[in-house]
Formats: structure tokens, C-alpha cells, sequence
């Protein structure tokens, strides 16, 4: 993992595969950082040049003060793809990574190939939901977590395997940073331009997740002429923090059927 200098903004990013190879650019949750694809990325086609970065405001890259307009997240992507010369990329994103996605192929279909949407909408909340929320979180994680949490996954959250890592994360995620990507949530509507996306698009949602139901994801997929749909039963928002193997299978799949391997 290196630091990442933009104009404007220092980004924490890794990449990894070989050099030349098909391009998979993997974005993360709110409160999250890159480290919820560590296992994702092991059991990616090997060919695969993987790029995966800390959002603004996350893990390890700066976090300026909020709040954060998604047009900067998008163009943030935008540069470090640039900055590490991919091209033609698949772009898996989950959640506001998704939003994230969305924007960029909207923006810059000249860099996206094809996407892969995970629990995510073309809007999440309200932006009254959203404005409640931060106001919970700026009492403090440790108060946020557990309602959190148990929208993500389920109300037996605390048994599930790999929710204690997603807990961490979230912990450890400046207040800043948090509420400065949820205001750029909360002010995003992306239906009129993702209706407009013609490109391949998997779309990704997990039967137990009460942060982008099914219903909602299933909404957003519908607007994309000739995507793909995948519902993953037993699993909720972070689908590969529950079950890695068969969340990378469906990935992996779907490059291959693009022959992005």
C-alpha cells in the first residue's frame, strides 16, 4: 500500500497483479476501508491488475473537512485510475462504492468497461435519514455500531463470522471522514443518468441486508438494460466478509464471461 499524491488530496491505495493485464477497480463501503476485499482479491482470474484504494475520509488517506460532494469521490477514482494507467476497467463497487461507480461510468465510460454493483442503489436514504445518522455518529462509533451493524447484517449480527473486522473498521473511521462521504450519499440521485448505462452490469444483492434490500438493488438493476442479477441468500451487506468464496465466484464468473481474465 503507498500514498497516493493528487493535486489536492493524498489517497492510500494498492494495486496488484500483473502489469498490461485486464483492469478491476474495487471500492469500498462507508466506514469501511480497502481491506474488505482482502479476501476478494486472492481468488480474482490471476491476470487481473487490481487497483483497490481507501475512499476520502477512510483508512488511511486524508480526510478533508465534510462535507464531501460525490462528484469528488467520482473524480477521485477517476485520477488514481489515470494515475496507475488502467483502462477499460471493470469496476466493482459495494454500497457507496456503488454510487461511486455509477458516477464514474456515467462520467467516464471511456475508462469503464463493464461494473459490477454490490448492495447498492442508484439512491440510498433520504437526505433527512442521512442528516439523523450523522447526528448519531457524532456521538460517537461505539454508539453508531451496533444499530449499524445490525442493519447490515442481520439482527444476529454479533454471531456471524467476519462482522468483527467491519466493527474495527468502522471504529477507526474518523468522524470527519464518515460524515463527509454520508452527505455526499444523502445527496445523491443517480437514477436519470444509471437508466441511461448501456454497458455489462452485474448486479450483486445479499438476501439479508437491511442497509440496500434486495428490493431496493433489484430497483437500480432494472434500469439497466441487459444486466445480470445475483441474489446471495444468507449473506447481508458485505457479502464478502460473509462468504468470500462464493461472493468472488459470481465476480470471477462475470469477468470471465467478458473474457477479463
Amino acid at each position: 500500500m503507498a500514498l497516493v499524491y493528487l493535486d489536492d488530496i493524498r489517497l492510500n491505495a494498492e494495486i496488484s497483479g500483473p502489469i498490461g493485464g485486464p483492469a478491476v477497480v474495487l471500492i469500498h463501503a462507508l466506514g469501511t476501508n480497502l481491506h474488505i476485499w482482502d479476501a476478494v482479491v486472492p481468488r480474482l482470474p490471476a491476470g487481473c491488475r487490481v487497483l483497490r484504494f481507501d475512499l476520502r475520509g477512510h483508512g488511511a488517506s486524508d480526510v478533508p473537512p465534510p462535507p464531501y460532494a460525490m462528484g469528488a469521490l467520482i473524480r477521485d477514482a477517476e485520477r488514481l485510475i489515470a494515475h496507475f494507467g488502467l483502462r477499460d476497467a471493470v469496476v466493482v463497487g459495494i454500497s457507496l462504492g456503488g454510487l461511486v461507480a455509477q458516477g464514474l461510468a456515467v462520467k467516464r465510460l471511456d475508462l469503464v468497461r463493464a461494473m459490477v454493483l454490490s448492495n447498492t442503489a442508484a439512491k440510498i436514504g433520504s437526505p433527512a435519514l442521512w442528516a439523523e445518522r450523522i447526528e448519531v455518529m457524532r456521538g460517537g462509533a461505539e454508539a453508531y455500531a451496533p444499530t449499524a451493524l445490525e442493519r447490515m447484517f442481520g439482527r444476529r449480527w454479533r454471531e456471524i463470522e467476519g462482522v468483527e473486522p467491519v466493527r474495527q473498521m468502522l471504529l477507526a473511521t474518523k468522524f470527519d471522514g464518515w460524515a463527509g462521504c454520508a452527505a455526499a450519499i444523502a445527496g445523491t440521485d443517480f437514477y436519470t443518468p444509471t437508466a441511461a448505462l448501456t454497458l455489462p452490469t452485474l448486479v450483486i444483492a445479499g438476501a439479508n441486508d437491511g442497509t440496500t434490500p434486495p428490493d431496493l438493488v433489484r430497483e437500480t438493476a432494472e434500469l439497466i438494460l441487459g444486466h445480470r442479477w445475483h441474489l446471495m441468500r444468507g449473506a447481508g451487506h458485505l457479502p464478502m466478509m460473509e462468504k468470500p468464496d462464493d461472493y468472488t465466484a459470481v465476480i470471477a464468473d462475470f469477468l470471465r464471461s467478458l473474457g477479463h481474465e
